[in-house]
């Protein structure tokens, strides 16, 4: 049954295994076995970048494209959600219509970028979709009257995912259930359909041949598979799922602009998650996004907790003070490149510990 689930592409490591079960039932008990809104916040930013980023390493490790756009369908998704929330009032027929018009909004963006500009080379892309990328994100702050502008739209949801809405007075586990869980738990399932979405993707005969074409092009193209169409079909997928995760994100911050999901910083957290969980396994994004975030959200308190223990000692306390956290998190990513050349994940299933 499990295996049918996973659509067969099991961790095939134990040491993996057991990571991700870990991830898998802390995120599905965050609200009770970690009390507290900072903490809620953590665990359903993972949920949805790790949608995100399995999405771009649909892109980038299986289909071997190099795109800066993918911050784009994010933003459109996100953008979606928020103005059918902003223009026809707080209802699910609003996230609804929503969520489906990024989706479709996404998909036409991204069959567009595929078909004028995936004939060219790797680079010339990657450099076609910054530039779009770039030009879309002037074109939302300069457009206030719809967008916001760089202040962006705050919008209401519907009641049953606020934390007004308490359907109980009794708690369970000493956690009190409102509105706030319910959203928590409207983003773990739906990143986690997303996600089993993506792993049947990756594993059907479209996957399958989506390898092929990365790892040979020519070869493939000889032996009758029209590259240009799996490229483009991969493209359209990933942005389709990237929309749908920046819709989870408008319903959970109930704000959206540019800073939260247009930015080239989010670009560049999303290809430093695939590298260190791993290209090419959608087990890396489970990895990278769970290990980024926790290292970007609680390294510079840990830090600032080790800085105030080590004051006697002048030097070490002043190198891993507070405000250098951005430092050290850079370090980590050194090193996780150095001896994780193939991502933990590929380091894992090589070792087949």
């Amino acid at each position: 049954m499990l295996t049918r689930l996973l659509s067969g592409d099991r961790p095939r490591s134990r040491v993996l295994t057991l990571l991700l079960l870990a991830i898998v039932i802390s995120l599905a008990f965050a609200p009770f076995l970690f009390p507290g809104t900072k903490s809620l916040e953590t665990a359903a930013r993972i949920c949805i970048f790790i949608a995100l980023v399995a999405s771009y390493d649909l892109l980038l490790g299986y289909a071997g494209i190099v795109s800066f756009a993918h911050t784009m369908f994010f933003g459109i998704g996100a953008y979606g959600t928020a103005l059918a929330l902003s223009v026809t009032g707080p209802s699910f027929m609003s996230i609804l219509w929503g969520t489906a018009a990024g989706a479709v909004v996404a998909a036409i963006f991204a069959l567009a970028i595929g078909l004028f500009s995936l004939r060219v080379k790797a680079i010339f892309f990657a450099m076609v979709t910054l530039a779009v990328a770039s030009a879309f994100a002037v074109l939302v702050s300069q457009m206030s009257w719809l967008t916001g502008g760089e202040d962006g739209l705050n919008y209401k949801i519907p009641r049953v995912l606020t934390p007004a809405f308490k359907p109980m007075k009794a708690k369970i586990f000493d956690v009190r259930i409102d509105g706030k869980l319910l959203a928590y738990y409207l983003i773990f399932f739906a990143s986690a359909c997303l996600f089993l979405v993506m792993l049947r993707i990756v594993n059907s005969p479209f996957g399958r041949t989506l390898q092929a074409v990365r790892d040979n092009a020519f070869r493939a193209e000889a032996i009758g598979y029209r590259v240009v169409w799996y490229r483009t079909t991969a493209t359209v997928l990933s942005a389709v799922i990237a929309a749908l995760a920046g819709s989870l994100l408008a319903i959970w911050l109930r704000y959206t602009g540019p800073a939260t999901t247009l930015s080239m910083e989010i670009m560049i957290d999303i290809l430093l998650m695939v590298v260190i969980g791993g290209m090419g396994t959608l087990y890396g994004a489970v990895l990278g996004a769970t290990i980024f975030i926790l290292a970007q959200t609680y390294l510079q308190e840990l830090m600032g907790v080790a800085s105030d223990a080590t004051s006697f000692i002048p030097f070490v306390s002043d190198l891993i003070a507070a405000d250098r956290w951005l430092l050290w998190l850079g370090v980590l990513f050194i090193l996780s490149v150095y001896f994780f050349p193939t991502g933990i994940v590929g380091r894992l299933r090589a070792s087949r510990g």
